[in-house]
């Protein structure tokens, strides 16, 4: 039997951070195999092709659910309808181009979630613009959506969204990233990573590499959102308060991008030729750095990487003595958004905030959890 992750109601807000104290596996068996590129938008509907190659070796979500204290949303509070997720059709905003690794498994994942349950979905992909992913959702509304689920690509900026959805009681699900707005009055739920704990993890994981001395600098995630915020937040408190002799000489936007953290990483050689460390917010930037260092001469393990996300690449990089560790960040959001919106739209009570535990990647497990990675 499945543990319920769902709480009774309590009052006040979210704050946004949610206490692990229990564990709930969820699983969708599979790693994913798709193509890396992607129409102007995804074709409606849920592909059972793709959906198949995505559910083959997928590891699981494992999620903290909140303690006595968590704060839930009920369709009641929501102002939303009871109805039956099967005959339901769901929206689902991917924010960023499919060439990010995150990205083809996150889609990969909640289609082949529908295809399982037998749950019409409608999709697009805003590719990495913001005005468009507006549009698209809008569109979604506009085709019959009756539940939403939203890979935001900011934090700011909803509004228009939220006012439509809400004027017609459409529940909205985020996952991955948070949008500034009002947990179970704007939205429903989200769904994702404690991004502040991912930093903390990051910085332990580089003063064990550097042994707390020397200077590194840190690749910045896409300005706009919570994740670039917090993973920013959790990496130099940590540093400052376990390191202080380890120094941050160098920050600047990578996007998350890989060909972008390389350009910026060969800025940081030429201004910086003796940096110990570099701390990417994502593994493509990550994966950008070790291009850049190779090309500039460097040998594996002479500079210290750290980045977090968990791709089979990044994964590798480990393997091969480029990158000293990876924080996992699990992007198979399939399985967990479609049981909270079934539970929410039976008339559940549903978390306002679910937070995934992540799990790490060193030079003990690579090898041996190499088949895990995306």
């Amino acid at each position: 039997m499945k543990p319920n992750i769902f709480l009774r109601r309590t009052s006040g807000r979210s704050s946004g951070r949610v206490p692990a104290t229990t564990l709930l596996a969820v699983g969708l068996a599979a790693s994913l195999a798709l193509t890396t590129g992607c129409a102007k938008s995804e074709d409606d509907g849920a592909d059972s092709g793709d959906s198949k190659s995505a559910a083959e070796g997928d590891a699981g979500q494992v999620v903290s659910s909140p303690g006595a204290g968590g704060k839930t949303c009920g369709h009641g509070d929501y102002g939303a309808k009871k109805l039956d997720l099967k005959s339901a059709t769901v929206g689902f905003s991917q924010s960023e181009k499919e060439a990010n690794p995150f990205r083809i498994a996150e889609t990969a994942s909640i289609k082949a979630e529908a295809e399982k349950r037998g749950v019409k979905l409608l999709t697009a992909n805003a590719q990495s613009q913001f005005s468009k992913q507006i549009s698209d959702v809008q569109d979604l509304i506009a085709k019959g959506a009756d539940l939403l689920v939203i890979a935001p690509l900011n934090s700011d900026g909803w509004e228009p969204v939220l006012r439509q959805a809400k004027a017609k009681h459409i529940p909205i699900v985020t996952i991955d990233r948070k949008i500034n707005a009002a947990a179970c009055e704007d939205y429903v739920s989200f769904i994702g990573s404690d991004f502040v704990e991912q930093g903390r993890r990051a910085a332990d994981r580089m003063i064990e590499a550097t042994g707390g001395k020397g200077e590194i600098a840190i690749l910045l995630g896409a300005a706009g959102n919570n994740v670039t915020t917090d993973r920013t937040k959790g990496f130099q408190e940590r540093i400052e308060d376990k390191a202080p002799d380890l120094k941050v000489v160098f920050k600047q936007t990578g996007e998350f991008a890989r060909e972008k953290g390389q350009q910026v990483t060969e800025q940081l050689i030429q201004s910086k030729p003796g940096i110990d460390g570099i701390y990417a917010e994502n593994d493509e930037m990550g994966l950008g750095a070790v291009g850049a260092l190779k090309g500039a001469g460097k040998k594996a393990g002479e500079v210290k990487i750290v980045t977090i996300d968990g791709t089979k690449n990044a994964v590798r990089g480990i393997v091969d003595g480029w990158i000293d560790g990876v924080i996992e960040s699990n992007p198979r959001f399939g399985p967990l958004a479609f049981k909270t919106l079934d539970t929410f739209t039976k008339g559940g009570e549903v978390a306002q905030d679910i937070v995934i535990k992540d799990s790490a990647y060193t030079k003990d497990n690579a090898k041996s959890d190499l088949g895990k990675a995306y």
